[in-house]
């Protein structure tokens, strides 16, 4: 009987080999947790120099998922991560996007970056004690690069505004059919309060702790570019501010590392403009209940026997928390 792990090893092997040149074969083969909607493998090419570190993100059973709008494609989001390296962001090296040809399907073939995701580590062990401080800075700089990607550079990404994102996330809340007044409340004021038509930008739409590879120096990588799209960059500054990604330090509201006075400066000393601090909490908003509908959605596929997972009735039960998000930040205490 065939084992699905040796066959892809050997496959990928053989690729490498062959559009790669430097790299003999491969090794340790891995699938590694994490990345809901795409399969990771850490292995390591062996070279004359020694074992390279390698990721390989390719689609969940080598075959492309169907009817994800929201998604780009894995060739994209290689093309995007090329992109973002040449502006400056810190990211893994794309070193190989798979061909049809090859016959392992869609995905590519990344540098493996050393370092942390995840939050409750970041957060609390000594050895991020130093980089903490430094984050939120270091975040406005990143996402400052992030913006200047040229937009003629870029390939074809949905465009999603804020009007846009409302009516997506609008049209999702009503299919559930439990009423949450205090969503309808928040999808009152946003209506209410839509900023002005301003800067479009690449917004990589999920700038937050498990997509940040951290280490001790502070921010190395930054992953998971799947639902990056064009619209206000305010998005990504206002989505890490969301009070779920703080993981309890509730007093440090970008990512619970630091603030966001601190991202702001970050931001403009990389070149970005001004920020308008009413446009990121417009966008706080927004990210807030976006991670609300989310978690009904998680609630929706437990209920209904699509996912019977512990997880998906934990994440739902969450949806709690972000309504007394909203709530703070819709009617704060004085």
């Amino acid at each position: 009987m065939s084992n699905p792990a040796e066959d892809l090893s050997t496959q990928l092997g053989t690729v490498l080999r062959e559009k790669l040149g430097d790299i003999s074969r491969i090794e340790k083969l891995k699938r590694l947790s994490g990345g809901a909607s795409q399969e990771t493998w850490a292995f390591e090419g062996v070279t004359d120099k020694g074992a390279l570190p390698l990721i390989l993100r390719r689609a969940p059973g080598g075959i492309a998922p169907e009817g994800r709008e929201t998604a780009v494609t894995l060739a994209t989001e290689a093309a995007l991560i090329r992109l973002a390296d040449k502006a400056g962001v810190p990211v893994p090296p794309v070193r190989y996007v798979l061909e049809e040809a090859d016959g392992i399907g869609p995905g590519f073939v990344m540098d493996r970056v050393e370092g942390e995701t995840i939050a409750r580590k970041i957060l609390r062990d000594e050895e991020y004690a130093e980089a903490r401080p430094k984050l939120a800075r270091q975040c406005g700089e990143i996402l400052a690069k992030l913006h200047s990607v040229p937009m003629d550079s870029l390939p074809k990404l949905r465009h999603s505004p804020a009007e846009a994102e409302i009516e997506q996330y609008w049209q999702t809340y009503k299919t559930h059919g439990h009423p949450h007044p205090v969503f309808e409340l928040a999808f009152k004021w946003l209506r209410s309060n839509l900023p002005a038509e301003g800067r479009t930008t690449l917004v990589h739409g999920d700038f937050r702790h498990g997509n940040l590879i951290i280490g001790p120096d502070g921010v190395r990588a930054v992953l998971d570019w799947e639902i990056a799209h064009t619209g206000d960059p305010m998005e990504d500054m206002g989505w890490i501010c969301v009070n779920s990604w703080r993981f309890g330090n509730i007093d440090q509201p970008v990512g619970g590392f630091g603030k966001r006075e601190d991202m702001f400066a970050g931001y403009e000393a990389a070149g970005g403009p001004k920020v308008d601090p009413e446009r990121v909490k417009f966008w706080e908003i927004l990210g807030t209940l976006k991670w609300g509908i989310m978690c009904t959605t998680m609630y929706e596929a437990f209920k209904s026997g699509m996912d019977r997972s512990v997880e998906r009735a934990a994440i739902g039960r969450r949806s709690s928390e972000t309504e007394i998000d909203l709530l703070a930040l819709l009617a704060p205490r004085s």
